[in-house]
């Protein structure tokens, strides 16, 4: 049988609401509700104008394979991702696309093979146990800020390798959480006292650090990421050059930063509000050792991870370009269009994952296997040559974290509690995720 191709006239032209800013306002506080009135009033292909560009949510998980998976080359990585976070993290791995990319991925690689992850957790270790026992004299705990300063600590140790003072790590941090915001400032110029000036500002203060730092780790090596990242070599003989480890750098480590407190902070989260489920990620961590392998292969430990991921996404929405014409979902998209699709949106979707706002880590195991319904049916890590390449390393960093906070500490929230959870850029919950917490 031979398969149909669908002429541009017999595509469908994707409509939406004429004012995009009301609907983008309510999709923060809205993601799922929301989305879901949209797609029911315009269609599986809708039409908004967000930050200056009119751009196209596209819903389900076929669209959502045929954008990310890109077999046919259609959609561009680094133009879409270029508009909103371009100035602050130039030529990061996930703004570079098709051979250029191939080529630093190539590179980076290096830097996350089994051994080099190793190395990280070894690393990790005893900086994870002197962050968390600081943590039993934290008046009113909030735990988003408590995992956002020691994924800040492990970050500084295990990729940057430089011993900073205190009000050194808070400058960088703070500058890293600048240039995060500024993706969605509304005026996007480099007026004064706008969160858009203040990135370029902190995009400055990061390059100014890491070329700082970097002769050092050309001389001296080191098994931290920079070091690794300084010395990595291709088959091919290929290195990279100063500006090329600065630019990487200041992506992956907000990168590994911002995704791997919002993946803690949702595990603690559901953790609290379902207490059963922390007893039983307790004793399993009780029950294992303390070495790689064992904390790698906490399954439930995993399972819980997963089921955190698919209830807040870290990165919400994954916008990309068409670099020609073509058709998604039977709509047209014309060349230089913007497109998205919506991993917070798709993991709530029932018909892949029943009951889909219920937390529930056994829908990962088997025979259930729910993120098996659909090839795209889990993709918080994103798809195709552009999968997070630091998804392993995440893994291990949340893994170790949580297998040494289960063994120290129970934390609980109020009954009927609910995160006020903001979709501004990145997810984070409003109040920090205020939580009481208890020394075992």
């Amino acid at each position: 049988m031979t398969a149909t191709v669908q002429t541009t006239e017999e595509l469908r032209t994707p409509r939406g609401p004429l004012f995009g800013l009301p609907h983008l306002l309510r999709l923060r506080r809205q993601p799922i509700s929301h989305n879901d009135f949209l797609r029911a009033s315009y269609g599986e292909v809708i039409k908004l104008n967000v930050f200056g560009t009119t751009l196209h949510a596209c819903y389900g998980l076929d669209a959502a394979e045929q954008i990310l998976i890109n077999r046919n080359r259609d959609f561009a990585n680094g133009p879409a991702w270029s508009h909103f976070i371009g100035p602050f993290f130039h030529r990061g791995l996930m703004l570079l696309d098709f051979d250029e990319h191939l080529h630093h991925r190539r590179i980076l690689q290096m830097a996350f093979t089994n051994d080099a992850m190793r190395r990280y957790h070894a690393v990790m270790v005893p900086h994870i146990r002197s962050g968390l026992e600081q943590w039993a004299s934290v008046p009113n705990p909030r735990m988003h800020e408590l995992f956002k300063a020691l994924t800040l600590d492990l970050a500084l140790e295990t990729f940057v390798g430089v011993d900073l003072p205190r009000a050194e790590q808070d400058r960088v941090n703070k500058a890293f959480i600048a240039a995060v915001r500024a993706g969605t400032s509304i005026v996007r110029r480099n007026v004064p006292g706008t969160p858009w000036a203040r990135g370029l500002t902190a995009r400055k203060e990061l390059e100014a650090f890491f070329y700082e730092h970097l002769p050092a780790k050309r001389r001296d090596g080191g098994d931290d990421l920079f070091a690794q990242l300084c010395i990595a070599t291709s088959e091919d003989g290929d290195v990279f050059s100063d500006e090329d480890v600065v630019n990487h750098m200041i992506f992956l480590l907000m990168a590994a930063h911002d995704t791997s407190t919002i993946t803690m902070s949702s595990m603690a989260y559901h953790l609290a509000r379902y207490p059963e489920w922390q007893e039983k990620a307790r004793a399993a961590s009780m029950e294992t050792g303390d070495d790689y392998d064992s904390v790698v292969g906490n399954e439930l430990l995993e399972r819980i991870m997963k089921e955190s991921l698919r209830l807040c996404s870290p990165v919400p929405s994954m916008p990309r370009v068409a670099v020609r014409d073509t058709a998604v979902n039977g709509y047209l998209i014309k060349e230089g269009s913007f497109v998205a699709v919506s991993p917070f949106y798709n993991h709530h979707d029932p018909q892949y994952w029943p009951d889909p706002t219920h937390f529930d880590p056994d829908r990962f195991a088997e025979p259930r296997r729910e993120d098996h319904g659909h090839r795209m049916a889990f993709h918080a890590f994103g798809g195709g040559v552009h999968k997070c390449i630091g998804m392993y390393f995440a893994g291990v960093q949340v893994r170790a974290i949580f297998h040494e906070l289960l063994r120290t500490y129970s934390w609980s929230v109020p009954a009927g509690y609910t995160w006020p959870l903001d979709l501004v850029a990145l997810p984070f919950p409003r109040d920090r995720l205020p939580v009481t917490l208890e020394r075992l």
